[in-house]
């Protein structure tokens, strides 16, 4: 059972770049969320800055004349939803053309398609003239955008390594070959390096949302592992699960995944008295959450823990309290060990055998990029079941302005209980080129539940 809360958003009319991270709290604590037209009109800024300030830089890195981003609408690229305006609605079939003319002349953006992208793009086509029969039709208007621009290399959303990077189907592939004719053809490349580049990096407005998600998802497992919440002896894991993906939605966002919240540990003693079955939240229990929600288009991602206390109890057993120091410490060289340029394989090994020379117990890191998208497509920092080499995603190098969850996990004995106990924490972070550092704080003492 779920005891009764204030669940409503905070809807007042003062603009995001106005409010500092974790302020304007109403409600326990829960920081304040932009209305939707001025959400729309962050995005609106931040993605214009993006396309301005980005995409020229990265595409001379990775060497590429020309981009195409293209998609249909109901199957849109995931590329292609971080470059269009919050509340666009995208008819039928989208081509983005990105073509640089030097540094004098800089990237020109095109966009061969009926979308109203509100000035981010140069729109490339007349499908009035077309619907009219008096024009050339959409695929003849992006052959003719290729031909007259004559760029050497193309290249198209076609990625193996990372998810994020390959959008493109066969069948828009095979239109697109056939538009640009056998003379550019060939000149298709996958532009995997260019999208990588592109998602991974942030721009300082973007941290700043990032601030603001994280204090949002903080401010609700306070609340979620709290007794406002929690009746001991009648609430269950399952119960805090649907609480959490009803307080986001109730703030008008969405989670970034479905939440997991369950009794991660419980002494024999008590596994014995009420059933290994048993899933009601009982005294001296320990209970584990995984959550994260999406703020216009920036996701979180947490994990933490709780504890509930016995009668007589004031904290949570030294045993356990030791562990989380332990998860902090791991936390602590994971974040000293952020240097731009080296590989997500080479972080793991760097931050693996440092902590073993510290004699943290049993480390493990598990840790991905996040942002505009939960898993992808920084370098990937290890694996639950491979903590050596992940080949692909693992090759991928670290750059500034890239946020990560640091996700971890320390594991000791626990003689009370006569087993070893597994600590799992997650926390968002930013690395700005320097260092690396927690967005609105970490964890380092169990939610206590009385």
């Amino acid at each position: 059972m779920v005891k009764k809360a204030v669940l409503a958003a905070v809807v007042g009319g003062i603009l995001f770049a106005a409010l500092p991270a974790a302020a304007q709290a109403q409600h326990g604590g829960t920081p304040s969320v932009l209305p939707i037209r001025d959400r729309a009109a962050l995005v609106q800024r931040i993605t214009a800055k993006r396309l301005d300030t980005l995409v020229p830089r990265m595409m001379r890195e990775t060497g590429f004349d020309m981009w195409v981003v293209c998609c249909n609408e109901d199957n849109l690229d995931p590329v292609f939803e971080t470059m269009i305006p919050y509340e666009n609605w995208n008819p039928i079939t989208q081509i983005l053309v990105f073509f640089d003319q030097g540094p004098a002349k800089g990237v020109e953006r095109l966009n061969v398609s009926r979308t109203d992208t509100q000035g981010l793009f140069k729109n490339a086509w007349d499908a009035a003239a077309f619907d009219t029969k008096k024009g050339e039709s959409q695929w003849e208007a992006f052959g003719r955008v290729v031909r007259e621009r004559d760029p050497k290399t193309i290249g198209l959303d076609e990625g193996e390594g990372q998810w994020v990077a390959g959008g493109l189907t066969s069948v828009l592939k095979k239109r697109i070959v056939e538009a640009v004719g056998t003379k550019y053809a060939p000149r298709l490349q996958s532009a995997e390096p260019l999208v990588t580049l592109w998602a991974e990096t942030l721009s300082e407005e973007e941290v700043e949302v990032m601030e603001r998600a994280a204090a949002l998802s903080h401010s609700i497992i306070a609340d979620m592992f709290s007794s406002k919440v929690i009746t001991v002896g009648q609430t269950t894991a399952e119960d805090l699960r649907w609480y959490y993906w009803q307080r986001v939605a109730d703030l008008g966002l969405k989670v970034s995944f479905s939440p997991f919240v369950s009794i991660r540990g419980r002494s024999p003693k008590d596994v014995e008295k009420w059933g290994k079955d048993d899933k009601i939240i009982r005294p001296g229990d320990l209970l584990h959450c995984d959550v994260g929600l999406k703020y216009m288009r920036w996701n979180s991602d947490h994990q933490e823990m709780a504890y509930v206390l016995r009668p007589g109890e004031t904290d949570a057993p030294e045993t356990f309290k030791k562990l989380m120091a332990e998860a902090n410490r791991l936390q602590d060289v994971y974040c000293g060990e952020f240097k731009a340029g080296l590989t997500g394989n080479q972080l793991l090994g760097n931050m693996l055998a440092k902590a073993r020379t510290m004699g943290i117990p049993s480390p493990r890191i598990y840790s991905h990029s996040l942002g505009l998208f939960l898993h992808e497509p920084g370098p990937l920092i290890g694996l639950p079941w491979e903590q050596v080499n992940n080949v692909g995603r693992g090759d991928v190098q670290l750059v500034p302005m890239s946020t990560f969850t640091a996700e971890m996990s320390v594991t000791g004995p626990v003689p009370e209980w006569g087993l070893d106990f597994r600590v799992p924490l997650e926390q968002d972070i930013l690395f700005n080129g320097e260092r690396a550092f927690f967005l609105s704080g970490r964890q380092t003492a169990f939610h206590l539940i009385r």
